[in-house]
């Protein structure tokens, strides 16, 4: 969620250089070129001119761990615009004005490049093991970014007998969204698909032999948190959560049912629509610039509002993967199933509305924790249990819970979805008037 380096990454896209092809057109002030020029820019004295390394946060990880600066394909590939097939572009760092970085053959930013799962080093050293209660030498797999280990503890596990339509399909038909603070939507193709504001196509950064393609929403769970948390009935929601021993969401999904009457939930919101960007939007429109907006509030403050919003919002997420799949199958991606993880997964009102309003069957997986499952495939990778990692992805992701769509509730989803875009279509005509004053 920072965004502080929005001028940096404005500048960089200004180059149009042929690396933002590989980013779906446009660099993310998420990315780390534009961070590392804030840090130049910024912390010259203080940061950037003392620093030994830069590192993504699992590398940094595998580096404390082993003592080795190799680092992810996965990483470097997704956020630092490396190529698997031709490397580094020097044209590139030298044209946004990190032109230092390629100094000593990229020493600070990464010249050894392992695959995901690959042995790090001599494993763990003997301060690292002793930190951890583990033995000296015990091996380290090379990381994945924590959105895409979620991605290999769940795409490539066994589906038969869950009667689902990705059954006897290439594993190309399956989608995984991992949703916690952010989220991330991962689907892959044996040849690169260019998506339009959807990151990649990256080069076996996930899956080995795939192209990767990544799209997302910057604030997700943090969106449900700052609405329902700003809103005034949050002290008396906190207040009968806690009686009734519940968390606040439990406690929000059962009012729902209570006020819904006759009609399906999601129906509650036929007059209430939510644009989710309150940060900006990461995909598929790649824009740090729009902002969130809320159609048919009224001067209701009570628990019921606040019930209505915070399903609007849940609804406006599952409309944002929506607009995200869609672009990403328009492109050429053939998705029909979609697997989830991550925190918001364990809450069966934010999974429904995915399955109704993408009419996608949503697979859960048997572990709840799929990025630590990840994690653990890439391990065993590393210690040799098996011989690749997809031989390990098969045998160690298992699928739990399947929720499948109410497809009697189509019609109104389409609807929802129709009023969803037309939002952002005034949002941007409202920008355009008030640039003209």
């Amino acid at each position: 969620m920072d965004h502080r380096a929005a001028d940096q990454v404005a500048r960089i896209n200004g180059t149009r250089h042929s690396v933002l092809c590989f980013v779906g057109g446009a660099m993310s002030a998420e990315m780390q070129p534009p961070k590392l020029l804030w840090m130049k820019e910024n912390l010259r004295e203080s940061c950037w001119e003392k620093a030994g390394y830069f590192f993504d946060l699992p590398d940094f990880l595998s580096w404390k761990a082993t003592g080795a600066t190799a680092r992810s394909l996965c990483t470097l590939v997704c956020k630092w615009t490396y190529s698997l097939e031709k490397g580094w572009d020097d044209s590139f760092w030298k044209l946004v004005g990190l032109e230092d970085l390629v100094a000593n053959n990229y020493a600070k930013i990464g010249n050894e490049v392992l695959a995901p799962g690959a042995p790090v080093g001599n494993g763990l050293t003997s301060e690292a093991a002793e930190a951890l209660g583990l033995a000296k030498g015990t091996a380290v797999g090379a990381s994945l970014i924590d959105a895409h280990a979620g991605g290999i503890g769940m795409i490539g596990a066994r589906v038969q007998g869950h009667n689902l339509p990705c059954e006897n399909q290439p594993i190309t038909s399956r989608a995984v969204v991992i949703c916690g603070t952010s989220s991330c939507h991962m689907a892959i193709s044996k040849s690169p698909v260019f998506v339009p504001g959807v990151w990649g196509p990256y080069d076996s950064a996930m899956v080995p032999g795939f192209w990767l393609n990544e799209g997302g929403q910057s604030a997700t769970g943090k969106l449900i948190e700052h609405v329902v948390q700003g809103h005034a009935a949050f002290p008396e929601l906190q207040t009968k959560s806690a009686a009734s021993a519940q968390s606040i969401y439990t406690y929000l999904n059962g009012h729902l049912d209570l006020i819904k009457k006759s009609l399906p939930v999601g129906f509650l919101t036929v007059d209430l629509h939510v644009w989710p960007d309150f940060h900006g939007n990461r995909s598929p429109l790649a824009d740090i610039t729009l902002k969130g907006m809320v159609v048919g509030l009224t001067l209701s403050q009570g628990l019921d509002d606040l019930a209505l919003i915070y399903l609007a919002t849940i609804q406006a997420i599952a409309l944002g993967t929506r607009h995200i799949v869609e672009t990403m199958q328009a492109a050429g991606h053939s998705v029909n199933t979609l697997f989830m993880c991550g925190g918001l997964s364990k809450n069966p009102l934010f999974v429904q509305m995915h399955a109704d309003i993408t009419g996608m069957p949503v697979v859960l997986a048997h572990e709840v924790e799929s990025v630590l499952t990840g994690a653990a495939i890439l391990g065993a990778c590393a210690s040799k249990d098996f011989a690749s990692l997809q031989d390990a992805m098969e045998k160690m992701g298992r699928v739990g819970r399947v929720v499948l769509p109410n497809h009697k509730d189509k019609r109104f989803y389409d609807k929802k979805y129709q009023v969803f875009l037309k939002l952002v279509e005034h949002q941007r005509e409202y920008k355009t008037i008030m640039q003209s004053v």
